[in-house]
């Protein structure tokens, strides 16, 4: 058989290059259903992995104890809340049936003194409960039209809910998967990127795996940080609930929303209730809470994570913006890992003229 030249095999390439290009296609397809719970199930591994290490330790060297253990932990951590908000909603539904039910019957109940104490809005509010309260077929008949849109609105957020939990259950398995094989899994990922991009791409990845932890370091230690100052404000001022009122503080600043949802209608409801001077203290410790935001959370990332200041800010906001709350952990990694070949790459050309002098 005579070899022909590489230029005159060009079909046979081509031909090779898309088949490569499908079977990578089709398998990314296939996998698709699977994408966000990997893409969170490599995230939280990666972020966590000293403190599976740290209980294998304690459990004289044995993976598979401390893998369930972390796995009870992520259990608890994310799909428990999920279940008992479900369970919440199925409880009360026959109450919330009722209570709408009396209200169509009988109309609203006058509203309380503090609505109308409330500043800018609350004679105004308050006027338009008293009308709704004194006519209750006019609003049976102004939610009539809308009440279709509620039920399928509820209907599509059951949905949601549900694949909420199925996408929790399976980011735990993925979970465990990869705290039994992190070191075989790590160990390909780098032999993968060395073979692509030779020494950089391995540093690429463990610096990817800096960035991670670092983003998680920052997230949850601000987010702790926030929920004590906003508790410890609460608690002073006396609100109803404090402790409550902090976890579910805990669990808004985790998802980025921040206090202000829990501390800015407390704030307002001490101002209602003639409370001024708990209002006041409860305002400060908020102001404190929501500016430790602005500061720590940059901080403590650039501390895990040698990088550029506004390369890091620019990852977490971007990434949250383009991909939700997966992406404060993928905007990091990808522009990090960027700006490493890119700088690696460059830096070969300064030292190019030394190399041949």
């Amino acid at each position: 058989m005579i070899d022909r030249p590489a230029s005159q095999d060009i079909p046979r390439i081509t031909l090779g290059v898309l088949a490569i290009f499908l079977m990578a296609a089709a398998s990314i397809w296939i996998m698709l259903p699977f994408l966000a719970a990997t893409v969170w199930a490599t995230m939280i591994v990666i972020a966590t992995w000293p403190l599976l290490l740290a209980l294998e330790a304690r459990f004289g060297g044995h993976r598979a104890p401390a893998t369930a253990v972390m796995l009870l932990a992520l259990l608890a951590l994310l799909v428990v809340p999920v279940w008992i908000a479900i369970s919440a909603i199925a409880d009360n539904a026959d109450r919330v049936a009722s209570m709408v039910s009396s209200v169509a019957k009988e109309g609203l109940p006058p509203p309380p003194a503090w609505v109308e104490r409330l500043p800018l809005v609350g004679a105004r509010l308050a006027g338009a409960w008293r009308d709704l309260a004194g006519n209750a077929d006019s609003l049976v008949g102004r939610a009539a039209p809308h009440l279709g849109e509620v039920t399928r609105w509820l209907a599509a957020r059951a949905g949601g809910i549900g694949a909420a939990v199925v996408q929790f259950i399976l980011t735990v398995l993925i979970s465990g998967v990869l705290y039994a094989t992190g070191e075989k899994a790590a160990l390909g990922v780098r032999r993968f990127l060395r073979r692509l991009a030779g020494e950089r791409g391995e540093n690429a990845a463990r610096l990817a795996a800096k960035a991670v932890r670092a983003v998680a370091l920052g997230i949850v230690v601000t987010a702790l940080a926030q929920t004590a100052v906003a508790g410890i404000g609460l608690a002073v001022a006396r609100v109803p609930h404090a402790g409550l009122l902090a976890a579910v503080t805990f669990v808004l600043c985790i998802a980025q929303v921040g206090p202000l949802l829990v501390l800015a209608p407390a704030t307002i409801w001490l101002f209602a209730t003639d409370a001024t001077g708990r209002g006041v203290v409860l305002l400060v410790f908020g102001v404190v809470a929501v500016a430790l935001d602005n500061f720590l959370r940059p901080f403590l990332i650039k501390r895990g994570a040698d990088l550029p200041l506004l390369l890091i800010l620019s990852g977490v906001i971007g990434g949250l913006i383009s991909f939700g709350i997966v992406g404060l952990f993928v905007g990091p990694v990808v522009l990090a890992v960027t700006w490493t070949l890119v700088a690696s790459w460059v830096a070969e050309l300064d030292r190019a003229p030394g190399e041949r002098g």
